[in-house]
C-alpha cells in the first residue's frame, strides 16, 4: 500500500515523539482509535503513540490544573472558556474575578514542539476579548491582538486558533484587548511546550509552573480594581497568596525545574530561593547555552517575561521562595497609615479608648505584630479581608505573606501529592536563645 505525504509525516512525528513506529491505516481507522483513546482516563503521557507529542513528563501547577485535550485527525484540540469566576486568594479573602474554565488563573496548556494544536475560545464574559499566545511563534492571524490581527471575540462567540508549534519553552496566554482590565481581573495562564527531542533539555524530576500576578482589592470589597496603577495589595503565585499557596515538594537529590512567568500589571519581581543556588536556563527566547549561565539565588522577572531556573534539591528543609520586593511579601495593606515607627505610645491607648473603645496603637514597633493580633482575635478587620502579615508557623509567628511559597525538601518522599508537614531541624542545627554561660565563654558581655 502506498503512503501519502501526510501519512508519512504522521509516521515520522510519532517515531520522534514516542520512539516507536506509528501504525496508521487511513482516516477512518485513526478516528475510531481516537474515540477509544479519549474514552479512557489515562493522563496524556501514558496514552498511545497514536497521539502526537505524548513523550513528555507533565509540569506541576501548584494550586492549578492542566487543560485536557482531544486528538482529532492528528491535531490536539483544546477548549478555553473565558468566564466570571468566584476565586479564593487565601482563607478569608475571595473576589469576583474573570478566569478560564472555572478557575483563576486559567489551566496550564501543554504541548510538544511540532504538535499541531487547535484551541477553541468561548467568550462567556460581559465584554469582548481575545487570546494572545505570549511568546509563541505562529502565523500573524493567530497572534490574538484584537483589531490588529483578528476581530474581537464578542460575548457568546467562539473563535478557533490553530497552528503548529515550531519551538519549545515556557510561554503564557492572556487577552490582548482591554488588557489593563482583563489581566487585572485574572485572565491569564501558562503555556508549556516540551522539546520534541528529549535530549534537548535534561530530564527534571520535579517541573513546576508558577505565574506571578498582582491585584488591588480594597478591604471589605469583593472585586479587583484593575484601574489601580500602584500600591497593589494582593500579590500572588498561581493566583494564591501565602499562606494559601501550596508548597513545592521535592526529595533530596531531585533535579528541580521552576518555570516562572510574570503577568503583573506594573511590577518586576526578584524571586529569591532560600537554601539553594540555581542557574537560569531559559528565557522568553528559549534555552540558554550551558556556557552562558552562572549561579544565582535570585532571578528578576519583569512584566511579560518568563524565566526558568534549575537546581538539585540537595538541602533538606522548609525553604522560602518569594519575591524580594518587601511590600510584595505582605497581604492587604493600608497605604494611608501614618508612620508610627519609634513612637512612645505610653498613655495614648487609654485616652483614645474613651472616644473609641477597643482602640489599640499599632505600628510603633513595625508591622510584624499586626497580623498576629488579628489572628489572635484582638483586632477586628473588615469583612472579606486578610491581615497584612501571615500566619502562625511551626516555631513562631511568620511575618511573611503575599507572593511567597515554600520549597519542602526531604530525604525521602513517600507521596509527592501530600504535604510532608513541617521540617524538624536536626539537633544542633537550629538557632536558639543564647545562655549567659556560653555568651561569657565566647567573650560576649
Amino acid at each position: 500500500m502506498s503512503l501519502s505525504r501526510r501519512e508519512m509525516l504522521i509516521k515520522s512525528s510519532a517515531a520522534l515523539a514516542g520512539g516507536s513506529l506509528l501504525h496508521y491505516a487511513g482516516k477512518a481507522e485513526a478516528k475510531e482509535t481516537v474515540r477509544d483513546l479519549n474514552s479512557k482516563n489515562d493522563p496524556p503521557w501514558k496514552r498511545s503513540a497514536l497521539e502526537p507529542g505524548t513523550n513528555y513528563k507533565p509540569v506541576i501547577t501548584p494550586n492549578g490544573s492542566t487543560l485536557d485535550y482531544r486528538i482529532v485527525d492528528g491535531v490536539k484540540v483544546f477548549h478555553l472558556i473565558a468566564e466570571p469566576v468566584r476565586h479564593e486568594f487565601l482563607s478569608g479573602l475571595e473576589a469576583n474575578c474573570w478566569g478560564y474554565n472555572g478557575q483563576v488563573h486559567g489551566p496550564t496548556i501543554e504541548a510538544v514542539e511540532g504538535d499541531r494544536v487547535r484551541i477553541y475560545v468561548t467568550n462567556k464574559l460581559p465584554a469582548p476579548t481575545t487570546v494572545h499566545w505570549h511568546g509563541a511563534l505562529l502565523p500573524n492571524g493567530m497572534d490574538g491582538v484584537g483589531g490588529l490581527s483578528q476581530s474581537l471575540i464578542q460575548p457568546g462567540e467562539t473563535f478557533k486558533y490553530e497552528w503548529t508549534f515550531a519551538q519549545h519553552g515556557t510561554l503564557m496566554y492572556h487577552p490582548h484587548h482591554d488588557s489593563m482590565t482583563q489581566l487585572g481581573m485574572g485572565l491569564m495562564g501558562m503555556l508549556i511546550v516540551h522539546p520534541r527531542n528529549r535530549s534537548a533539555t535534561p530530564a527534571a524530576d520535579r517541573d513546576f509552573a508558577l505565574l506571578l500576578s498582582e491585584w488591588f482589592i480594597r478591604p471589605g470589597t469583593e472585586r479587583p480594581d484593575p484601574n489601580v496603577m500602584e500600591d497593589f495589595n494582593v500579590l500572588t503565585i498561581n493566583a494564591r497568596s501565602f499562606p494559601g499557596t501550596s508548597p513545592l515538594i521535592a526529595q533530596r537529590g531531585d533535579r528541580v525545574r521552576i518555570r516562572i512567568g510574570n503577568l503583573s500589571a506594573m511590577s518586576h519581581h526578584p524571586i529569591h530561593l532560600h537554601g539553594h543556588k540555581f542557574q537560569v536556563v531559559e528565557t522568553d527566547g528559549g534555552r540558554i547555552p550551558a556556557g552562558a549561565r552562572w549561579p544565582e539565588a535570585t532571578v528578576t522577572v519583569s512584566p511579560g517575561q518568563m524565566r526558568t531556573i534549575e537546581f538539585v534539591a540537595d538541602n533538606p528543609g522548609d525553604w522560602a521562595l518569594h519575591c524580594h520586593m518587601t511590600h510584595h511579601m505582605m497581604n492587604q495593606m493600608g497605604h494611608g497609615i501614618p508612620n508610627m515607627i519609634g513612637m512612645d505610645p505610653k498613655g495614648l491607648d487609654e485616652r483614645v479608648q474613651s472616644l473609641l473603645p477597643g482602640y489599640m496603637t499599632m505600628g510603633h514597633n513595625g508591622m510584624g505584630g499586626h497580623g498576629q493580633h488579628i489572628n489572635m482575635g484582638h483586632m477586628d478587620v473588615p469583612k472579606n479581608s486578610v491581615p497584612m502579615i501571615s500566619t502562625q508557623g511551626p516555631r513562631d509567628y511568620m511575618s511573611m505573606g503575599g507572593m511567597a511559597t515554600l520549597l519542602k525538601v526531604r530525604d525521602k518522599i513517600e507521596d509527592y501529592d501530600k504535604d510532608p508537614g513541617w521540617f524538624k531541624n536536626p539537633e544542633g542545627t537550629e538557632a536558639k536563645r543564647a545562655g549567659a554561660d556560653e555568651m561569657k565563654l565566647d567573650g560576649i558581655v
